[in-house]
């Protein structure tokens, strides 16, 4: 089911839809802001989604299991040490 909806586009908003109309992009006006819709609706989804792991790896990693302060260096020095070599530094 379609509804019908007036909006309101800025004078370049409207130029660059027809453009996409007019360059057979798009068969007509409200196809491409249905688009834009449909991509905003898809953009939203999907930001959503990464919020929802990046809450689900915070509660993760807030449960543990932690490096000691010293076995944390002793990891990060171990990765310098290696991106070094790998280019001969």
């Amino acid at each position: 089911m379609t509804v019908k909806a007036s909006v309101s586009l800025s004078p370049q908003q409207e130029e660059f839809a027809r453009k996409l109309v007019e360059d057979g992009h798009f068969p007509s006006l409200a196809a491409v802001v249905e688009r834009g819709l449909d991509l905003v609706r898809e953009e939203t989804e999907m930001r959503e989604e990464d919020v929802e792991a990046l809450r689900s790896l915070i509660q993760r990693r807030r449960k543990g299991p932690f490096l000691s302060e010293a076995e944390s260096h002793e990891r990060i020095e171990a990765m310098i040490a290696a991106k070094k070599a790998e280019y001969g530094l």
